[in-house]
């Protein structure tokens, strides 16, 4: 794969500054919701957090011209529309970057599918092309024995670690080849969180010179191990690791995870954290997560609190000046866990409130 061809595509990363959208999923409208380097969004069960994620594949799927295979998997347009298609009669999204904006307005037609507007605004600037054919919403859950992860893949499919990790060996074959200070940044990242893996094997099977296996060799053992061996919370730190410490100009132009703290250990949470911190250098990053841990290592200003009010997802940032004299006593992630923040399962008519008073402090938190 020519993989400097697009290096230079995407040498220019304008970040998105604001986003709105409106009758998606459980999203009904949110309005030029502002977008940092790193976004840490929080919810309860159900609250709507992943829909933002979703967004992001949605438009993927659209200017793939894969529409209407999205909307069939998902059911119909009905599935996609804010409470249907009785309740919501259009789905628009509008992304604004520092120099250029994309919009997309689609309907419902008799078929159950959605169609552009014909009323509508349809467009994207030029100069916004680069960072849109570049972000990914990446899922690691699955390593159990018949995932992606561990399966075998094709050698040479390593132009971009793909959203499962299903070509894993591949792309760190291609990085080990042509970017080794990348490929020996995440070989120690790797082993700060499992330091019996000593390195990655990576070669074509003997079987079969098309294909790849990952293979591995450990510190104290001359024995031969595979992706089989890897316990499932090493495997998802490897893929994380891979795709957050890889080459700056491969880098997705917007990272987005979806928890992908699931079966990390504490120390690997930690890890994860200042990997994060050090892509959103050059990438935005977007993560929908449930842990108080993940939270702990970020401030006020990245959180985004996903809340669900009759039916509908908003998303709002947590005031950083009332918080600055709570966090002299707890972290962020004891905050979210007492409702400081918000982010709790609440009754649809029911509206949570805040005490800003530092004297009712000692009082709320007994209650909690």
């Amino acid at each position: 794969m020519n993989h400097s061809t697009e290096a230079i595509a995407c040498s220019d990363r304008r970040p998105l500054d604001w986003l709105t959208v409106t009758g998606f999923k459980s999203i009904k409208s949110v309005r030029k919701l502002k977008l940092r380097r790193i976004n840490v969004v929080i919810g309860a069960n159900g609250s709507g957090k992943s829909n933002l994620l979703k967004v992001f594949s949605f438009l993927e799927a659209v200017r793939a011209g894969r529409l209407g295979n999205y909307v069939a998997r998902a059911g119909g347009a009905d599935r996609i529309l804010h409470f249907g298609a009785k309740t919501t009669s259009e789905l628009v999204v509008y992304m604004s970057f520092l120099e250029g904006h994309y919009q997309v307005t689609l309907v419902p037609d008799d078929c159950d599918r959605l169609v552009p507007s014909k009323d509508a605004d349809m467009g994207i600037a030029s100069q916004t092309q680069p960072c849109l054919d570049r972000w990914r919403l990446y899922h690691f859950h699955d390593t159990g024995c018949q995932s992606p992860l561990r399966k075998t893949c094709a050698l040479h499919d390593n132009e971009l670690l793909r959203p499962d990790g299903s070509n894993l060996a591949a792309f760190l074959c291609f990085l080990k080849t042509t970017h080794r200070h990348s490929y020996s940044l995440i070989r120690r990242t790797v082993r700060l969180v499992a330091p019996f893996v000593d390195d990655f094997v990576l070669r074509p099977m003997a079987t079969n010179d098309d294909m790849i296996r990952l293979e591995w060799r450990h510190a104290s053992s001359d024995s031969y191990f595979d992706v089989s061996s890897l316990s499932d919370g090493t495997l998802r730190f490897l893929a994380i690791a891979t795709l957050l410490c890889q080459p700056t100009e491969l880098l997705p132009s917007v990272i987005l995870l979806d928890e992908p703290e699931l079966g990390l250990h504490p120390y690997a949470v930690t890890i994860f954290s200042s990997m994060v911190k050090t892509a959103s250098v050059n990438s935005q990053v977007v993560i929908a997560t449930q842990s108080p841990l993940v939270l702990d290592h970020f401030e006020p200003k990245d959180v985004l609190v996903a809340e669900r009010r009759n039916g509908a997802t908003t998303f709002a940032r947590p005031d950083a000046k009332r918080l600055e004299s709570w966090l002299e006593d707890y972290s962020l992630g004891q905050l979210w866990e007492k409702n400081e923040l918000g982010g709790r399962p609440v009754a649809e008519t029911r509206s949570t409130r805040h005490s800003a008073s530092r004297p009712a402090r000692t009082k709320r938190l007994a209650a909690t």
